[in-house]
């Protein structure tokens, strides 16, 4: 099933109406959609490289609004929409103990969800239903996502076709490395 989202994801790709097609896969995939953005961002930029940074800010924005989306199902519908959609991805049973950690570390769980693989959408809700507060929620989904678009439409503007196979394999692993080295360096310096 998942193989069939994905190429039905692609071949929207190609849609006339693509820019909105785009626009509609990053905001439920902010919230609900298995299919990350990417896979429409890749091959629409890499037909037209100078709409790269358009491409990019149309994924940004709709992104961060779905995330508002996903806040809201965990702020005031979690137990009728947040817990199933949780429990389809296999993440219910450490809901309990994510709620207990989660503000601590809020900012970072943004952060890392909005620019690695991990999947935005969990993150969205939890969000919403631990009561992160909202302007650090939309900042850090700002920052993550701008970070997360903006890098892909930069490497593909700049290298073209060659680099769509180290973004399509390997820019996830560099991306979540990237992040476990920022965040260890913030914590080297809080106890050094």
């Amino acid at each position: 099933m998942l193989t069939n989202l994905y190429n039905w994801t692609m071949r929207l790709a190609d849609h006339p109406r693509a820019l909105w097609v785009l626009a509609l896969v990053s905001f439920v995939e902010s919230s609900f959609f298995p299919i990350p953005p990417d896979v429409m961002m890749i091959p629409m930029i890499l037909a037209r490289p100078n709409k790269a940074w358009l491409i990019a800010g149309v994924a940004l924005v709709a992104s961060v609004l779905g995330g508002l989306l996903g806040y809201a199902i965990g702020a005031f519908a979690f137990e009728q929409i947040g817990q199933p959609i949780l429990t389809s991805l296999g993440k219910a049973d450490a809901v309990a103990e994510f709620n207990t950690r989660f503000n601590d570390f809020g900012f970072w769980a943004v952060l890392g969800a909005g620019i690695t693989p991990f999947p935005f959408k969990v993150i969205t809700i939890m969000s919403g239903w631990t009561g992160m507060p909202l302007g650090v929620f939309i900042t850090t989904a700002i920052i993550a996502r701008a970070f997360r678009f903006f890098l892909v439409a930069a490497l593909l503007w700049k290298f073209g076709a060659p680099i769509r196979d180290f973004i399509e394999k390997r820019l996830g692993l560099m991306t979540t490395l990237f992040f476990l080295l920022l965040v260890g360096g913030f914590v080297l310096v809080k106890f050094i």
